[in-house]
């Protein structure tokens, strides 16, 4: 299949939508994985309103098989011009009960393996025996961030809503957004679909309201090298 259209959009708009990349026998196999996985404690995060679980790819290995098919390594290769890798892998799951909503926000934040103090790394965090840190913008830009819908989603069940073209403005605070120039788009995915979003895109979800769940594998994607001793903490070789 040939993923132009979708490149081109997602260097443009900072996003693009695939209708349909997984089949519903492949979904229901991912969904199955993930449902008889072992809980590792620090992975896993659950709450009335979400659960979630981290490096996902380390996690649930048998994961890998699944979701990284011919189809998803065909669809990378068309959208890095040289060899890319996982960055960071997470499982969203939205109950369909849910008052958890998320405002405007950028994905700044990347996993590495520890701390060190090195010029344009910034913004340290240390959570769930996980640090993260927002580096050089020239990393952000370079990132691919790839969901894969497990259920369809809609503005009533916590679709990702985004401001097109959002990407090109670099680090944008939500608090400065200027409504009278910027428009909303809603990005309404069904169930195998994906949305791809640069990591800069502003974006943001709603509440749940129609009783429906939303599952969600958020992947990320690079091509760029860290500095010095710094690692990817989820660095995983296709």
């Amino acid at each position: 299949m040939d993923y132009t259209l979708n490149k081109k959009a997602l260097e443009e708009n900072g996003y693009s939508i695939i209708k349909s990349l997984y089949t519903e026998s492949e979904i229901d196999q991912i969904a199955t994985c993930i449902k008889h996985s072992q809980k590792k404690e620090e992975s896993f995060l659950r709450t009335k309103d979400l659960f979630a679980i981290r490096q996902l790819n380390n996690v649930v290995p048998r994961l890998r098989e699944l979701l990284f098919n011919v189809k998803l390594t065909n669809l990378l290769s068309e959208l890095f011009d040289t060899k890319y890798f996982l960055t960071k892998a997470i499982y969203f799951d939205k109950p369909s009960t849910s008052n958890w909503f998320v405002g405007y926000h950028q994905d700044l934040s990347i996993s590495v393996n520890k701390k060190i103090d090195i010029p344009g790394y910034t913004n340290w965090t240390f959570k769930r025996g996980q640090y993260g840190v927002q580096p050089p913008i020239e990393i952000l830009q370079n990132t691919i961030t790839l969901r894969v819908h497990l259920d369809e989603t809609d503005k009533n069940n916590g679709a990702l809503k985004v401001i097109p073209k959002s990407h090109l403005k670099n680090i944008y605070r939500p608090e400065s957004i200027d409504w009278n120039i910027e428009t909303e788009h809603v990005c309404a995915i069904e169930e195998g679909g994906v949305m791809l979003m640069k990591p800069l895109t502003l974006h943001a979800s709603n509440k749940t309201t129609n009783g429906k769940r939303r599952r969600v594998i958020h992947l990320e994607f690079c091509n760029h090298e860290l500095e010095s001793s710094l690692n990817w903490q989820e660095r995983f070789e296709l």
